[in-house]
């Protein structure tokens, strides 16, 4: 019976803590002034196709110890190093300390961190006493790594979107929260370019301060290049507990929670859309919603102050579509692979001028420098 209120263990893990320790260095031999053999390092290693929930089956007490090194002896003075602890995690990690402290991103397939070194080698320096490795938990925390993060409320569309641009299989039903784990689709082009877009839990007000999905939710934003708001033009209501908001409200309290967790959200690029576009015959109803975006600020009179955003997110583009019944989502599909092209333009230009600034910096020091050393 007991067993049966077991609580399921999460289908999906998006952080995990573990304890690392690096390996104790060898012995030194004094007489033969022999050195020991360093400890092996425990390092975190970015792997694709690997999950948190793989590292748990492989070794369920999350604990991870380095080889220490060999001793030094009179038939081998210098001992060979301890085998380091390698760890694979997932693309996209932020490796974190107890305290707080970042020790590395992982945003690559190879990136590697050294949770623990391995503890120095018995020599001279040390009077031959090899030293024990590093020992603490550091936390493992997973952001999505995506071209475009999805952001709506619980039923604005997002799955079924994602279902019909891509090869994702996303659970949708016509209820709150279908989407209770992030979802990463690929849209594919006939040039065989591959773009991806991610499904995440649906937002509800008060998301920044770890209502519903929350920061479960909030913190797979941060590492995608552009936000695709989709908003439903009738509206939403999770239920009856809650208010009944419309969709121009709704677009600003999206704004509002996004602004409220973190500020630099609202600097990334962002594009608009207006789903379910088939509940409206004659489209005044969408058009007013784009009325009311395009005349922002003023616009924000018509709604309670307690929705007014400190910061407006801006729209580089609008999109009228309906994907239940697919209209217009092939166009912006399209629209979304230029944009992304145009903002990757842009960005490789602004790093170029900072690297050329950086460098004509560089050059006025060495040339201060190579002045003051002339002899007059």
């Amino acid at each position: 019976m007991a067993a049966n209120l077991r609580k399921p263990k999460p289908a999906f893990l998006d952080k995990l803590r573990i304890f690392v320790r690096g390996g104790a260095g060898g012995q030194g031999h004094p007489k033969y002034a022999g050195l020991g053999g360093k400890g092996g390092d425990v390092i975190i290693r970015a792997v694709k196709r690997v999950q948190f929930k793989d590292l748990i089956e492989v070794n369920p007490t999350k604990r991870y110890t380095a080889a220490s090194g060999a001793n030094s002896s009179k038939k081998l003075l210098l001992g060979p190093p301890g085998e380091d602890q390698i760890i694979p995690v997932p693309v996209g990690v932020t490796v974190t300390t107890d305290t707080g402290r970042v020790i590395g991103d992982l945003n690559e397939e190879g990136q590697e961190v050294i949770a623990a070194r391995g503890g120095e080698a018995g020599g001279p320096e040390n009077n031959f006493n090899g030293k024990k490795g590093e020992a603490h938990s550091v936390t493992l925390d997973l952001k999505l790594i995506a071209d475009i993060g999805l952001v709506g409320f619980p039923n604005a569309g997002k799955s079924t979107f994602l279902s019909a641009i891509s090869r994702a299989t996303p659970k949708i039903a016509d209820y709150p929260f279908t989407t209770i784990r992030p979802q990463i689709g690929i849209m594919e082009y006939p040039d065989f370019r591959q773009i991806t877009i991610a499904d995440l839990p649906g937002l509800i007000e008060g998301a920044h301060v770890n209502f519903g999905m929350g920061h479960k939710f909030l913190k797979h934003v941060e590492r995608t290049k552009m936000l695709l708001f989709m908003v439903d033009i009738n509206g939403f209501q999770l239920s009856t507990q809650y208010e009944y908001r419309t969709a121009f409200e709704t677009i600003l309290l999206l704004n509002k929670e996004l602004e409220l967790f973190n500020m630099d959200l609202l600097k990334k690029p962002a594009v608009l859309a207006l789903n379910k576009i088939d509940t409206d015959e004659d489209g005044t109803r969408t058009d007013a919603i784009v009325d009311q975006i395009m005349n922002l600020p003023d616009s924000l009179s018509e709604v309670d102050e307690s929705l007014h955003p400190e910061t407006l997110i801006k729209f580089d583009e609008i999109y009228k579509i309906s994907t239940m019944f697919d209209q217009n989502t092939l166009t912006m599909k399209d629209r979304l692979r230029k944009l992304l092209d145009i903002y990757s333009y842009r960005e490789d230009e602004q790093k170029t001028v900072v690297e050329n600034n950086r460098l004509a910096k560089q050059e006025r020091v060495l040339g201060v420098e190579q002045n003051r050393n002339k002899i007059v």
